[in-house]
């Protein structure tokens, strides 16, 4: 077989650059052996977070369980925009569950998988915020409580995309949604609600909880491996930026996810059993201000003055989870 030598990558790249480094340090996505779960095809947004969130963590599943994974997908971006009736971009078992219930689904298919005895068939359920925060809270919860054998994906965009950009319990404080407008005298998302299901479940107990960024790929590839490692339930929340709702470029939507991370305002942590046992230290520190101007939902934070108080208490909200988890 004629070869060509590679030139001119960097091997720091995610790209073919990447198979010239040690096999220990390639990402999934740099192996020609890696399955394409989530296939080419799909009608994603340009600069979808998701979309390539998703095509990570089930490439790198799959890899972990030897290609012997199900999913169970809640309504949402992910399953509408992969799947339009009759196509579909999963080269993966996969079952589309309601928006509410996939972890119920998953934790019937893991219960079927053992009792008919397929002990080498794992099981992950995915969604959104949405789905994931606020319709299908009770159903993870009793996942969670019951530590069935089932790893549960969530993909935060921070708002209900699909349906038009709405508020979720996942949108963080002061931003511009369909149903929080930015209008009136403190516009925005209010302050002070929503919840953060990272903790949730960690206060759960169960045996593993992380939190990823595609702003990290290898970060991420790690988690899903290491979860998929351990018996019985485990959450991994990814952060994913949506151009379309956060009025954000196509092309930053890395560089968007990295400023959370370095902000402090989305800290990568890894928790086993309620406990913190591992976190992703903080680099390059920079300001709120610098992650949120790249966002059209927090204009109004700028223009037509700056609204230092509210700024203030964003800024606050990083300070105390870089101080809560030791990220500096």
């Amino acid at each position: 077989m004629t070869t060509q030598p590679v030139k001119f990558y960097q091997t720091g790249t995610f790209t073919v650059g990447n198979r010239l480094l040690d096999e220990s340090q390639r990402s999934v996505q740099a192996n020609m052996e890696r399955t394409n779960s989530l296939n080419s095809g799909h009608r994603a947004c340009q600069g979808c977070g998701e979309a390539l969130g998703a095509r990570y963590a089930i490439d790198a599943a799959m890899r972990a369980a030897g290609n012997q994974l199900v999913a169970a997908n809640a309504t949402g971006c992910l399953e509408v925009f992969s799947t339009p009736y009759p196509e579909t971009s999963w080269q993966v078992p996969w079952i589309h569950s309601l928006f509410g219930n996939a972890a119920a689904v998953a934790s019937g298919i893991a219960a079927a998988n053992r009792v008919k005895g397929r002990k080498g068939v794992q099981v992950i359920a995915q969604g959104g915020d949405g789905g994931t925060t606020d319709i299908g809270f009770g159903c993870l919860s009793g996942m969670f409580e019951r530590n069935d054998d089932v790893l549960y994906i969530c993909y935060d965009n921070e708002a209900y995309m699909n349906t038009g950009v709405q508020r979720s319990s996942a949108t963080p404080p002061a931003a511009r949604t369909a149903t929080t407008p930015a209008v009136g005298k403190r516009p925005g998302n209010v302050a002070g609600t929503g919840k953060n299901l990272p903790l949730i479940a960690m206060a759960h107990g169960i045996p593993y909880v992380a939190t990823a960024s595609v702003a990290n790929l290898h970060d991420l590839e790690a988690k899903v491996t290491r979860a998929m490692g351990i018996s019985g339930a485990r959450y991994i929340h990814i952060h994913v930026p949506c151009p379309l709702g956060w009025g954000s470029a196509p092309a930053d939507t890395i560089k968007v996810a990295r400023m959370a991370v370095e902000s402090g305002l989305f800290p990568l942590i890894e928790a086993e059993h309620g406990e913190v046992v591992d976190r992703a230290k903080i680099r390059h520190r920079v300001p709120v201000d610098e992650y949120l101007k790249l966002q059209r939902r927090f204009a109004h934070l700028f223009r037509p003055e700056r609204d230092t108080e509210r700024l203030a208490m964003i800024q606050a909200v990083a300070d105390r989870n870089i101080a809560r988890f030791g990220l500096m």
